[in-house]
């Protein structure tokens, strides 16, 4: 169940209920029995709860993985000169 923010507009007093989706707003005030708006907030957000969220929801991109998921190295070998890959297969 949600909590909701209310603000008095006659006393401005600010305060949570924790109700149903289903309950009507509230309409009066708790300190001063005036009536009362419903504030709209940002709240906690969205809560993903169990597996599979994070590796099968988020997009891979190759480039910046190199195309196998996995990040690039940093380092790069300079290639071998045909002198010295002859000597390395005898």
């Amino acid at each position: 169940m949600p909590t909701y923010d209310y603000e008095c507009r006659n006393c401005s007093y600010k305060f949570e209920a924790f109700q149903s989706i289903r309950d009507e707003p509230l309409k009066r005030c708790p300190r001063c029995g005036k009536g009362v708006r419903r504030l709209f907030g940002g709240g906690m957000g969205i809560i993903f709860k169990g597996s599979g969220f994070y590796t099968t929801d988020y997009k891979h991109s190759s480039a910046a993985s190199g195309g196998n998921g996995s990040p690039k190295s940093q380092s790069k070998s300079e290639p071998k000169s045909s002198a010295e890959k002859t000597e390395s297969k005898v």
